[in-house]
């Protein structure tokens, strides 16, 4: 298939921002952006007390284009409570994209049993009513959700809240995208975040990119890979698509860049077929161990069954490997040649490698790469998932999660004088499991939308419409406050976005760093802060409790807690005095003593077992976000990397589209066992033959509720599907066809 040699990035994106910002208001954005407030985006982070546009290193100006589009939806006006006046259904005509732009919700919005448009309520009524929805419900048959957008602030508070109450089905979006690595990681080194920070990227000779695509999902990301390639270094990636941006890239802050019609990102790039994550990560080994490249003091010393390791790649065949990724054995030799001549190699990667049924797996292998030349544990060197929302590493540490660590727990009883439950609680998918079996009767969720980012849509609303009471804390409306809301009653409540904070916040970045966020920034007159609003309904469903939650309105007094009962959040006390950021004690590994129980990285050694064929539906499929999105939210419906003009299509290989008598531009019905996308547009993108791609969360409507037993991650990169042509398309769907 032809390489388009064109560039992303660059002039096209300085215009999109510079447009965008104009949109804002050039003084809306400018305050918004230039504010010490960690960024709403990506994990990446920047921002907070060195300034808007700054990172840890202060690098000026560390933005990009989703710092902006964030930022676009959070500057918007008001809801007018006049548009409430249509009906949900008439709402649920409206995508993602029309509903986040419909303005900022400013007023809490009721809808009673039965009803069919939401009535406005003032505060006192609205938290009334919630409180007295929980205090109706047995506390085993509800849940609490978190997004990673809110503050470890509000987070800390939802989980207290949530065990106060009796239950520990407290749970966040990380069992969607990076549960598989806190699991694959905490068996393999004993912590499941990033071993590196900012700096160490500054002085790596090798990055490796798998299963991710931060072009679109972490521009800043590309300026750190062109800063490797400029020094000399090298950048693999592996994943199925061959995406533009991370073959060449204009980055708009380096004139140098830009002048050159952008820089050479990838000197390696291996497109595996989708699913054989283990092998290739296997072969790449094979190749470093037939070279005698391996650190042998490395895993004597600080490893532990590495000679089973070792022992099972060397005994894999050449021919199966080559046969079950689709990837030559000079392909995986040259990138084992690559690694076995790095000094300082980092392992970076996406949802790519956790959204599979093997996700866990999948990520024990990337440790196991690593281990094997001594790539963790030193400067310059280690593990760095690619992070989502700019929190969801905060809020898992601060304890948003089913089950608390032992030495969390017994802090928060001992520090509170409190008994809280032990029973495990559910996870993401167990929680909506249950809804749909009838056993929950109440839910709060915390920003996030929970509707889109399930798998298989159909299910999903039944399983939230199931629920008879849901609580929503959110700055603008989405899909998921309007479906799932049939049966039962529910509460949206408006919530006042971080810059808008009356007291400072907390976030924690990809790269163990805690920033401190001033908020301050005024723009609506009836938004509330998180913790406000979880405090007062605390104090309306616990009116005895030995948690003086009034006092937890006070974000100061909140951190003092985190501080004494979580472990690493120690200068979490003192950090609003002293405006000292910080990062996690025991997390950067700069030497190499794990936080295992002896102390040791440990080799998980994993069988791979190809996919069985099914015949009904031969192909498979990963969903995908574009460029002009972050997570579920779409800014923009067009993805200008890609050449996709909507959302409505499927990304196919060139060859399949000819072999099933289709053109590009023609249009396709696509099915799975769960759902079907029809009159889908057929746009060409270069994929291993029997691959496709389409964008989330629309495409989840096909995908399934199977789950990684160990991360209870569903396999969204990873569906089986059929493809057929059609000759006609239903007016209806086109060019989108309603979820």
């Amino acid at each position: 298939m032809p390489h388009s040699n064109e560039s992303a990035g660059g002039l096209k994106k300085i215009l999109y921002t510079v447009a965008k910002i104009r949109q804002m208001g050039v003084g809306p954005a400018a305050k918004a952006l230039r504010s010490n407030n960690a960024c709403k985006a990506c994990g990446l982070g920047m921002g907070g007390q060195k300034g808007g546009m700054t990172n840890e290193l202060n690098e000026f100006p560390s933005v990009c284009n989703k710092s902006v589009q964030a930022q676009s939806t959070d500057v918007q006006p008001a809801i007018p409570v006049e548009a409430f006046n249509h009906s949900i259904a008439e709402l649920q005509e409206l995508d993602e994209r029309e509903l986040a732009h419909l303005g900022r919700l400013n007023t809490p919005l009721w809808k009673a049993p039965g009803e069919s448009h939401f009535t406005a309520l003032d505060w006192p009524t609205a938290l009334d009513r919630a409180a007295k929805a929980f205090a109706n419900t047995a506390p085993d048959r509800s849940f609490f959700y978190s997004s990673g957008r809110s503050s470890n602030e509000a987070g800390f508070l939802l989980q207290l809240l949530g065990r106060m109450y009796g239950t520990n089905n407290i749970n966040n979006c990380s069992y969607y995208c990076h549960q598989a690595t806190g699991e694959g990681l905490g068996n393999s080194i004993g912590t499941g975040t990033a071993t590196v920070e900012l700096d160490d990227l500054q002085h790596s000779d090798l990055i490796f990119i798998i299963g991710a695509n931060p072009a679109s999902n972490h521009p800043r990301f590309l300026h750190i890979l062109q800063q490797v390639r400029q020094r000399g270094g090298q950048v693999i990636v592996i994943n199925p698509a061959r995406e533009r941006g991370l073959v060449r890239f204009s980055v708009p802050k380096s004139p140098r860049s830009l002048i050159s019609g952008g820089t050479v990102i990838a000197s390696i790039y291996l497109q595996p077929k989708i699913g054989s994550d283990v092998l290739v990560l296997q072969g790449i080994a094979k190749a470093v161990l037939e070279q005698d490249a391996q650190n042998h003091s490395f895993l004597t010393d600080h490893t532990t069954d590495a000679a089973g390791y070792t022992s099972a790649v060397n005994a894999l065949l050449w021919s199966d490997i080559e046969a079950g990724t689709g990837l030559s054995r000079e392909q995986l030799r040259a990138a084992g040649t690559a690694y076995a001549t790095s000094k300082t190699s980092v392992f970076a990667w996406g949802m790519g490698v956790t959204h599979h049924l093997n996700g866990v797996a999948n990520v024990e292998e990337i440790a196991n790469l690593a281990l094997l030349r001594g790539m963790i544990g030193k400067p310059g060197a280690g593990l760095l998932p690619l992070r989502g929302h700019s929190n969801v590493q905060g809020i898992g540490t601060i304890g948003v999660k089913p089950v608390l660590a032992e030495d969390v727990l017994h802090n928060l009883q001992k520090t509170l004088n409190v008994t809280l439950p032990t029973t495990p609680g559910l996870d993401t998918m167990a929680a909506m499991q249950a809804a749909e079996h009838g056993d929950i009767d109440a839910a709060l969720l915390l920003g996030g939308n929970l509707y889109s980012a399930n798998p298989d849509t159909a299910w999903a609303k039944r399983a939230l419409d199931a629920i008879d009471f849901k609580l929503y804390l959110t700055t603008t409306l989405n899909r998921g406050h309007v479906h799932g809301i049939d049966a039962g009653s529910a509460l949206i409540l408006p919530v006042a976005a971080r810059d808008e904070e009356a007291q400072p916040t907390t976030q924690e970045s990809m790269f163990n760093y805690v920033r401190l966020s001033d908020g301050g920034i005024n723009r609506l007159d009836n938004v509330k802060p998180e913790s406000w609003i979880l405090a007062e309904l605390a104090e309306r469903l616990l009116p005895d409790s030995r948690v003086n939650f009034a006092a937890f309105k006070s974000h100061s007094e909140l951190r003092q807690i985190i501080a004494k009962t979580v472990p690493g959040m120690e200068a979490l006390a003192s950090i609003d005095v002293a405006r000292k950021e910080f990062h996690i004690n025991q997390r950067v590994l700069h030497t190499p003593h794990f936080n295992t129980p002896d102390n040791r990285g440990h080799f998980c050694t994993n069988e791979w077992t190809p996919a069985t064929v099914n015949s009904d539906y031969p192909y498979t499929l990963s969903t995908i976000r574009s460029e002009g999105q972050f997570n579920t939210i779409v800014y923009e419906d067009d993805d200008s990397y890609r050449n996709a003009q909507h959302r409505w299509c499927l990304l196919m290989n060139e060859q399949d589209i000819a072999e099933l008598g289709m053109a590009v531009g023609g249009r396709a019905n696509v099915r799975s066992a769960q759902g079907e996308m029809c009159g889908v547009e057929v746009v060409l993108h270069d994929l291993p033959r029997g691959n496709a791609m389409a964008y989330f969360p629309e495409a989840n409507v096909l995908t399934s509720t199977k789950i990684d037993a160990r991360s209870k991650t569903p396999a969204f990169k990873a569906t089986p599907i059929s493809i057929e042509p059609v000759l006609a398309v239903p007016r209806n769907q086109q060019p989108m066809s309603p979820i």
